[in-house]
This record gives C-alpha cells, sequence and structure tokens, in this order.
C-alpha cells in the first residue's frame, strides 16, 4: 500500500511538473559550502564583512558604540567620540575642564583604543571643547551673563 501511494504522489507531481529529484543529494564538504545551505549568522557576517573590506569599520563602530566601556563612566558621561580616520580620533567634550582632562589622558587613551582596535590603529587623540559657536550680537541679549559656555562657575 505504501508502494502504491509513493507511485500516486510521482504521478501527482510529474502532471504538474514537480518531479522528485534523480539524483542523490550532494554532501557537503568541508572547505565548499553550496550557497544556499544554512550557515551560522556570525560566520556569515564575518565573511560579509571580509568580502566588503569592512572590517576596520566595524572595529571603530564598536569602540565608538562601547565608548563607556572603554574609558569608564565618568569620562564617558562628559566626552564622546566624534570621527576616526588617519589613525586620529576626534573626541569632543562638554566643558573646558574636561577637555583638558581629555587631554592630560590621551597617552593612556591611545594605548586602550590599540588593545581594542590592534596596535597602531591610533595614533592621535585630537580634543575639542564645547562647540556653541560665535555669540549672537542683537537687541534682544541680556547684558551681563555668559550662559551656557561660562564653565568656569
Amino acid at each position: 500500500m505504501a508502494r502504491e501511494k509513493l507511485a500516486q504522489a510521482k504521478a501527482d507531481a510529474a502532471r504538474r511538473g514537480r518531479l522528485p529529484r534523480t539524483e542523490p543529494r550532494r554532501k557537503a564538504s568541508g572547505g565548499r559550502r553550496d550557497s544556499g545551505d544554512p550557515q551560522l549568522f556570525g560566520r556569515a557576517i564575518r565573511e560579509l564583512l571580509a568580502a566588503r573590506g569592512w572590517e576596520r569599520e566595524v572595529a571603530v563602530g564598536g569602540v565608538f558604540g562601547r565608548w563607556a566601556e572603554i574609558v569608564g563612566p565618568d569620562l564617558a558621561a562628559h566626552t564622546r567620540p566624534e570621527t576616526f580616520a588617519d589613525g586620529e580620533v576626534v573626541v569632543s567634550a562638554d566643558s573646558t575642564a574636561w577637555a583638558t582632562q581629555v587631554r592630560l589622558l590621551a597617552p593612556t587613551l591611545v594605548r586602550r583604543l590599540n588593545e581594542e582596535l590592534g596596535d597602531g590603529m591610533v595614533r592621535r587623540v585630537k580634543v575639542r571643547g564645547p562647540q556653541n559657536g560665535p555669540r549672537p550680537s542683537g537687541g534682544l541679549r541680556v547684558k551681563g551673563t555668559r550662559g551656557p559656555r561660562d564653565t568656569y562657575g
């Protein structure tokens, strides 16, 4: 009875134009993989990054995303990485006092970033203080106050 059902299923598939596979399935070899075969997600992402040449950008993005873990919560609360290009990391600080602190910690920060990214990737840390732009002029100004740029008081 099972043979009859199998023969009937094959006949139905042939009528629909879907014949069952006649050749045996190929076993996957260790080195070569068919593009349709499932694989581990992490391995697929690593292969994609390597094929596109994005490993460095992803590593830098990972460091920027884990800034608080790398530099510590106190420093991360007052600073943030802006850009990375040609071995230079630009870090912005929210006050002039924190900008000075980061400048003093720059050699330690370079060493720590090179531990994360690979030796020699970061050569310099450039620090920018608060970026509020020029003070506006005009008739609607309150005289006598410095405003948010005053970091000395």
